[in-house]
């Protein structure tokens, strides 16, 4: 990676970028990138209370879409979080852009979190088999913590925004028990 896509890394996510060191770590883990292309992946998914199946690359060439990996349903700040990209889906929309949430509970889990706080109009997907591939694709699965053992299993709260080209142009980590903001998915879609 060049200093210079590390450069309009930090001027696209308004000074968002994770270190330079494990950015690099990412990268030589296979892991994409800020500026490298987005892994295609098949996962079923509930919209609106319809189950489908969605895939990534069914949005190339068309529109924007931001990743938000939580770590489960039925968590406070998972409902929080979602419920806030409800409110702000005209605006996400206005920017020709997608938000598609992921979690690593199964799809019948999923269906039932969301008619209880639901619904919702942008998808909800299920990396529950094989358990957390999606996740460990991108880089947000825990696979152990020798301090929190119940983040084991599960992927970070993390997002990851792609832009139509299918080229990650931001990433960023947040704590678990914290709800990914809309407002800096929505920053990132108005400057892409």
């Amino acid at each position: 990676m060049s200093r210079g896509t590390i450069s309009v890394c930090a001027e696209v996510c308004g000074g968002g970028l994770m270190s330079e060191h494990r950015l690099r770590g990412v990268l030589e883990s296979g892991t994409p990138g800020v500026g490298e292309a987005a892994p295609d992946f098949e996962l079923p998914a509930v919209i609106g209370g319809v189950r489908q199946t969605l895939r990534l690359s069914a949005y190339r060439g068309q529109m924007n879409v931001a990743l938000a990996f939580y770590p489960f349903n039925w968590q406070d700040a998972s409902a929080a979080q979602l419920i806030s990209y409800q409110k702000q889906r005209p605006r996400v929309l206005e920017t020709n852009s997608e938000i598609v949430a992921i979690t690593v509970d199964s799809i019948m889990n999923t269906v039932s979190w969301e008619r209880a706080i639901g619904p919702f109009d942008f998808p909800l997907c299920s990396d529950f088999w094989p358990h957390g591939e999606v996740s460990e694709r991108y880089g947000v699965f825990r696979k152990g913590d020798q301090n929190s053992e119940d983040s084991a299993g599960a992927s970070e709260r993390a997002v990851l925004v792609i832009d139509r080209i299918g080229n990650v142009v931001f990433r960023r980590s947040y704590p678990r028990d914290l709800a990914a903001p809309v407002d800096e998915i929505l920053a990132v879609f108005e400057k892409i």
